[in-house]
């Protein structure tokens, strides 16, 4: 009877990590682009940015890519806001049959939850471009003399805090809607055997 208790409790952790986890920084972006002639160096900022999973979103659909957009949101926000409320309306039910009926509605959608695992990857592979460095060599001629100059560009993304608060939600909240569901079929079972008696 304990793990529908711990689930729940479980839950609603997940839920306390899930809201910093889509508002927060997922990663942070810069691009630098340098010019060194003659000695001289010239640096600037070609990009400086910091992506939360709703920013991403309301970027993307400002963009007017819908398809990404509109899929990021549903599994990343829309999909988890569901599982939670109803598995909050299931902790609540006293009616054995609704939180049998609504269980296997949570059990069938938890397993879009690895689609939040998904998102989590796609941040991941952004991420794998850190400290990618390129350096270009180049000669400039006119009236007679001649300079050398080096272009060089470097991007850096480092993991945001949001990230850590998203991938700790994807992990407690799996944990949690299994053990609730988990508490609700014992509880259920033990019902019917003493019902059989």
């Amino acid at each position: 009877m304990y793990q529908k208790y711990i689930g729940f409790g479980l839950s609603l952790v997940a839920l306390g990590l899930f809201v910093p986890g889509i508002l927060l920084p997922m990663f942070n972006l810069s691009m630098n682009m340098m010019v060194a002639i003659s000695g001289a160096d010239i640096n600037s900022s070609l990009l400086d940015k910091e992506l939360s999973i709703i920013n991403t979103v309301t970027e993307l659909w400002q963009q007017n890519r819908y398809l990404v957009s509109t899929l990021i949101f549903v599994f990343s926000i829309l999909i988890p806001v569901v599982k939670t409320s109803t598995l909050t309306f299931v902790f609540f039910t006293k009616r054995q049959r609704t939180q049998l009926k609504l269980g296997r509605f949570i059990a069938a959608i938890g397993k879009w939850s690895m689609a939040d695992v998904f998102v989590v990857a796609i941040f991941l592979a952004v991420l794998s471009t850190n400290h990618a460095e390129s350096v270009e060599q180049q000669q400039l001629s006119f009236f007679g003399m001649s300079f050398n100059f080096e272009i060089s560009s470097q991007t850096i993304s480092m993991v945001g805090s949001g990230f850590y608060f998203f991938v700790g939600y994807c992990l407690v909240s799996i944990l949690g809607s299994q053990l609730l569901l988990w508490g609700i079929k014992k509880e259920v079972n033990s019902s019917a055997d003493l019902g059989r008696l």
